[in-house]
């Protein structure tokens, strides 16, 4: 049986060092799941783990993109779990770092298989809410998927009023001529090993102290 030790919490609440420790103590590699991390050009404010830190334990997908790609979560998704089962071939016990919740829950539990929508229509939908708003949004979702809108109106309101996610919706009904709760739960995500779930806690005013001396550390090391 195999073994995913997944690291989660907050910024600045020591994920980093329990990561390595026990790392260290298993003898395995980290994967890290901080969507900021990937990018090469990006070293100044995401806490990308120190050089003795990388030494310390071997890390996976840090820095190791260019903002200058194109990389989705469904990539990341790809090429992680492809990466576990390589590792796992070693040491049936790895560890994940998790600095973005939705990069978590992909290798986790993988996503919903969607087709390929044209940049035509998501321009044209983009240009659409510039000109009618956050309404005209809601309004294409109800007409076009009622029943998934009616979802959200009962269980999750405060996602009407994401544009980003509500564009996403109607997008993809557009975009195929189909609800976007018709891809929902078509796909069973296969996973080579069982998830340990490590949640950090911490009182907010421990963060914030934290926070503020990481951003202290980040100035005087340049």
């Amino acid at each position: 049986m195999n073994y995913l030790i997944t690291i989660i919490g907050p910024t600045a609440i020591g994920k980093t060092s329990l990561s390595i420790a026990l790392a260290q103590h298993f003898n395995c590699d980290i994967i890290s799941c901080d969507s900021r991390q990937f990018y090469k050009e990006m070293t100044i404010g995401t806490a990308v783990p120190s050089d003795e830190e990388l030494i310390a334990a071997k890390h996976h997908f840090i820095q190791n993109k260019s903002i200058f790609e194109n990389y989705s979560v469904g990539d990341f998704e790809n090429e992680a779990t492809a990466k576990l089962d390589e590792l796992f071939l070693k040491n049936n016990i790895q560890i994940m770092v998790g600095g973005s919740g939705l990069f978590v829950d992909a290798v986790l539990k993988g996503f919903d298989d969607f087709p390929e929508i044209k940049d035509t229509v998501r321009e044209q939908l983009n240009a659409d809410f510039e000109l009618f708003g956050i309404d005209y949004l809601q309004n294409k979702l109800k007409e076009l998927d009622n029943d998934f809108f009616q979802k959200l109106y009962c269980e999750n309101p405060q996602t009407l009023q994401n544009p980003q996610r509500m564009k996403r919706f109607v997008e993809v009904c557009l975009g195929t001529g189909k609800p976007y709760s018709s891809f929902l739960g078509q796909k069973k995500n296969e996973r080579s090993f069982t998830p340990i779930l490590i949640g950090i806690e911490a009182n907010r005013e421990v963060i914030y102290e934290r926070i503020n001396q990481r951003v202290d550390n980040m100035i005087n090391q340049g």
